[in-house]
């Protein structure tokens, strides 16, 4: 005989609205509490909740939750992530400026992207809407989302700021860097160049996951030359700025920096989240792996930045990075070796995202 709460999940596929509606309401604690009540009568409470993201708003955004939170458990991970036909109607929906719960299927995209196959995610197209203004290939629709989610121009009832920690899981794989660094046709930008602008955003979510995407863009060293350059990606004052505070610096060392760091005003204050801060100064390391990139970081004046940072920040994580940073900046170069071996002892992508959001 079945348990109260296993009728309970009986009646998520109930064809009266009201009884789903009640059903996947009570059922949202219980998602986090009790995953296997879902994988019942091999995971069929999961094929119907699929079904049910396309419900009335208010189910929906129960149905939604509870599937971002079942995303924790492996096995109804890789049922969700590698079913094609349900991606395709999370995609689908999520790019509508009048969906309701457009955030919540940001989350359950970050989430998604634990599972490695979500990569296929670079060849997917669908028509974008027209006030979209983006092109078919879906990943350029998110970032197009993601960006103009930071002013509410686009749905106002979504910030998309979870896209930030969809960006930063795919761009583990190389084939997504490389989209992220190529310019594309339809707009003539480099898609990393929208998001490095939200580095001093005002929402940890999205500087987190963007500078963790930022990262793992630049493990690809070929494109460290369009990174630098100011003609192209122009990177380093977006890292730069988050782990600058109000400190004063010598004249002939601010002189020697970049433009946008000069004169910042007295109530300048570094990110407040170390990990983000370790995040940036890891990246200029990444950037310490050529000769080319030490020799900019050092015409800059980054040294006397990261000096300051690791004087100033108290955390463990954020003084070992600014050290292995020094380390490769203040060697001579006449010992390549060393230099190399030092510029390359942060060989893992970002992880600061690897935990499953729950609602």
């Amino acid at each position: 005989m079945p348990t109260e709460l296993e009728e309970l999940v009986g009646f998520i596929a109930d064809p009266k609205p009201e009884i789903r509606a009640l059903a996947t309401e009570h059922l949202v604690p219980y998602s986090t509490s009790q995953p296997s009540i879902f994988k019942a009568d091999d995971f069929k409470p999961i094929r119907n909740l699929k079904l049910l993201i396309k419900d009335n708003p208010t189910i929906a955004e129960h149905v939604i939750t509870i599937l971002i939170n079942l995303a924790a458990d492996r096995e109804i991970l890789e049922n969700l992530a590698t079913d094609d036909k349900f991606l395709d109607e999370v995609l689908r929906q999520i790019i509508f400026a009048n969906e309701p719960n457009a955030n919540l299927l940001s989350m359950l995209l970050a989430n998604l992207a634990k599972w490695d196959s979500l990569k296929r995610i670079l060849d997917k197209k669908q028509t974008s809407p027209k006030e979209l203004a983006s092109t078919d290939l879906v990943l350029s629709q998110l970032v197009d989302l993601f960006v103009k989610g930071a002013d509410g121009t686009y749905n106002k009832d979504a910030d998309f700021d979870h896209l930030a920690y969809l960006f930063a899981d795919l761009t583990k794989h190389p084939e997504i860097r490389q989209y992220f660094v190529q310019k594309q046709e339809y707009d003539g930008v480099i898609p990393i160049t929208k998001l490095k602008v939200f580095t001093e955003y005002k929402s940890d979510v999205r500087r987190k996951g963007v500078a963790s995407t930022i990262k793992n863009v630049a493990f690809d060293v070929p494109s460290h030359p369009l990174f630098l350059s100011e003609d192209d990606i122009n990177i380093l004052p977006y890292i730069l700025l988050p782990i600058m505070g109000n400190e004063e610096y010598d004249e002939d060392e601010m002189m020697s920096m970049l433009p946008d760091l000069q004169l910042l005003p007295p109530d300048k204050q570094r990110d407040a989240d170390p990990n983000i801060i370790q995040t940036h100064v890891e990246t200029l390391l990444l950037f310490s792996s050529t000769r080319e990139g030490r020799d900019q970081m050092r015409e800059v004046k980054v040294y006397p930045i990261i000096r300051e940072t690791h004087l100033r920040v108290n955390n463990e994580g954020v003084r070992d990075a600014c050290e292995r940073l020094v380390q490769v900046l203040m060697r001579d170069e006449a010992d390549p070796d060393k230099v190399e071996n030092g510029a390359n002892q942060d060989g893992n992508e970002d992880d600061d995202d690897d935990q499953i959001i729950e609602v």
